[in-house]
């Protein structure tokens, strides 16, 4: 199934566009595309895994080193790849590859600095919560924690598609908030794309042919109620956005912080104290995740 990013489909086709006719445009790396095809297959196994990662070797010790950080908290080093497929799974190795070739991708483009920075530190706060969140609402049953992680990493990739590849038109809207701070950022970008960062991700995860989820969750992760994929990966990504701006205000770009939906929290049934705690636990996490903001660059 193909997601539709976009209520309008002149605007799905002019996002699709955009994103095809992108010059540069960066791809993760072959060794996350063959994971993920062995990762499907039910005879795999870890040693598949590792045999694959250690072709690349530099995201091979990205995996080890991510895996014995405090990120993990594992009671011992672990040595060789495959110990690190084995201990914390398929999944989270995916995801740890997914996260680390993105990270990476945008490294060589010329933007702000500051703004890169601040970019990435959001998305990696809203990760976390987003782990944190996983793990401790399970109202709507269970959600990998894993996969949350990498579409809170993810959630906001459009905005730095439109800072590299888009400048004129990043240019414009940060005018548009500058003249007006109650706008939010995806209205300016409407008002000058007539699209907006959301729905540029979405297709930019389509382009790199992840998960219907995660292109849901990025497309979604500011309207969750609107989402065409089943389950509630982008109610969780739009709580966890909004923990991480709660909870670092000075991480946020131009544009105000809008308030937590009270749908969203009735479909996930979470209250204002369930945020606070996750608030609370995502300073706390943020702190031993400074390797991620390495991986980055930051």
């Amino acid at each position: 199934m193909s997601v539709e990013i976009c209520r309008d489909k002149q605007a799905q086709s002019r996002v699709e566009q955009i994103v095809s006719s992108i010059k540069n445009l960066p791809t993760p790396p072959i060794v996350f595309n063959q994971i993920q095809k062995t990762i499907n297959k039910e005879s795999s196994s870890a040693a598949d895994v590792a045999k694959i990662l250690s072709e690349d070797p530099s995201m091979s010790a990205k995996v080890l080193k991510m895996t014995n950080s405090a990120f993990y908290g594992l009671s011992r080093e672990i040595d060789s790849v495959k110990q690190a497929v084995m201990i914390i799974g398929f999944d989270a190795v995916k995801n740890l590859v997914l996260s680390a070739s993105v990270m990476g991708m945008f490294n060589g483009n010329k933007v702000d600095a500051e703004f890169q920075e601040r970019f990435w530190r959001h998305s990696l706060a809203t990760a976390l919560a987003g782990r944190l969140a996983a793990k401790s609402i399970r109202s709507r049953g269970m959600v990998d924690a894993d996969t949350i992680f990498s579409a809170g990493l993810l959630h906001d990739i459009g905005k730095l598609v439109i800072a590299c590849f888009m400048e004129d038109e990043f240019v414009a809207i940060h005018q548009i908030l500058e003249n007006d701070p109650s706008k939010s950022e995806s209205s300016a970008e409407i008002e000058v794309m007539g699209f907006s960062h959301e729905q540029i991700g979405g297709a930019l995860a389509q382009f790199w042919n992840l998960s219907d989820g995660l292109v849901d969750a990025i497309a979604f992760h500011h309207d969750p109620q609107d989402s065409v994929v089943e389950g509630s990966m982008s109610y969780m990504v739009n709580v966890a956005n909004y923990v991480a701006n709660k909870s670092f205000p000075s991480e946020l770009c131009v544009a105000p912080q809008a308030e937590m939906s009270a749908k969203v929290l009735t479909y996930l049934d979470i209250t204002d104290e369930t945020i606070t705690e996750l608030s609370d636990g995502l300073v706390a996490e943020y702190i031993k995740a400074e390797t991620f903001m390495s991986m980055a660059g930051a």
